[in-house]
């Protein structure tokens, strides 16, 4: 084990010094897991974005048959812009037992034991296929995950389990919240301050929906699902960035605001959207249009990332707890593109080394003894695919 933890230890020094941030290209991080795996006989099959500078992995040790496993994770890492790093961040640090860069935790590490363990998963003599899949921008709104799976269903054989590693501490979770992350784009009139009334301030009109999307948000939060695992045990809403307008003695020709809502497994999404939409439509605008007929206001979705509720997540359930003897599950107020697999059919939990609350901080980083952790549970899970 020790020699598999210097090799995975090494192989996250790797994959932590390509600066794989979302929405860039990943042929510098793909391009070396690629070779990686040819060098151990091991084909992968990438899926591309429509510009082709963004590529999901996927691959198959075993049998390219239906069933098997399919261990998941994610390429791409959040920006360092703007934190205090102790240590350079693309350069993985070794402080006794803990590891620091970006994505060290997030979910690089889980990526460098899977990897480490592709010699013991073929030593094995699998009876049964062990996959292996790394989408991207999944921390952007998992745009790499539908893309992989499209690509999933041209195969001949299909997975029957999927284990998505983000860091959950090696706790079995099988439910998260949903997120959707939008975008409104509002349109008004520039005219001086001194006559307010000849123009239509999209500043105006933005702070009425900021107001409306906040009363959604205390509806919500006052009537909390009861029993609810999660925490808060209802939807949350938050707007995020606002900008527009260009100077103080002028209304605002134009703002733009980010937001996103966190749904509850089994809670409609499009149905705080269509809330919003019609108040934009029915209340804000015909007064912005009874002055300039151009204003408009676009309530765009930039991301809709399924929840993972547990309706499909028995087999994936049974196999890790059989593999770790856990004999419970928890949730998460996180997302992941575990629900994206679950939605495909592919009963799916969340597992995986490390703990998220060092996620997208400075000085990120994850533990020797967690990297030994996950590589003893994918030695376990090589086992019982024989």
């Amino acid at each position: 084990m020790n020699d598999n933890l210097e090799k995975t230890i090494s192989l996250l020094e790797q994959l932590v010094s390509f600066e794989s941030l979302s929405r860039r290209p990943t042929h510098a991080i793909i391009s070396f897991v690629e070779s990686y795996l040819k060098e151990h006989g091991v084909e992968a099959i990438l899926s591309y974005d429509d510009d082709g500078q963004r590529a999901n992995l996927f691959a198959t040790i075993g049998p390219q048959i239906d069933g098997g496993v399919v261990l998941s994770g994610h390429t791409d890492v959040v920006p360092v812009e703007g934190q205090d790093w102790s240590t350079d961040p693309f350069t993985l640090t070794r402080i006794e037992d803990r590891l620091y860069g970006r994505g060290s935790v997030d979910m690089k590490g889980f990526l460098a034991c899977v990897l480490a363990s592709v010699p013991v998963f073929q030593s094995m003599n699998l009876s049964k296929p062990i996959h292996i899949a790394f989408s991207y921008d999944e921390e952007v709104g998992g745009f790499g995950m539908p893309v992989l799976l499209e690509n999933l269903a041209t195969l001949d054989y299909r997975p029957s389990i999927a284990i998505v590693g983000e860091p959950t501490d090696m706790q079995l979770i099988n439910g998260h919240k949903g997120g959707y992350e939008m975008r409104t784009e509002i349109t008004g009139l520039a005219v001086h301050s001194s006559q307010p009334h000849l123009g239509v301030n999209a500043i105006d009109a933005a702070s009425k929906l900021i107001l409306k999307i906040q009363s959604i948000a205390e509806r919500f939060s006052a009537n909390p699902i009861p029993d609810s695992p999660f925490d808060p045990p209802y939807c949350t809403l938050n707007v995020g960035t606002i900008e527009g307008g260009t100077a103080s003695n002028a209304t605002a020709g134009w703002c733009n605001f980010q937001w996103e809502f966190r749904p509850m497994p089994g809670e409609n999404g499009r149905a705080v959207i269509d809330e919003l939409k019609a108040y934009a439509a029915d209340v804000l605008l015909p007064p912005m249009k009874a002055v300039y007929p151009e204003a408009d206001i676009k309530i765009l979705d930039l991301a809709l990332v399924p929840a993972l509720n547990d309706s499909n997540a028995d087999l994936a359930t049974e196999l890790v707890s059989h593999l770790t003897g856990l004999n419970s599950t928890d949730v998460v107020s996180f997302g992941t593109d575990a629900g994206y697999f679950s939605d495909d059919g592919i009963s799916t939990v969340v597992f995986g080394p490390g703990d998220i609350n060092r996620a997208h901080k400075a000085d990120e980083y994850i533990e020797t003894k967690e990297l030994e952790q996950g590589l003893a549970f994918l030695a376990k899970l090589a086992i019982h695919m024989q």
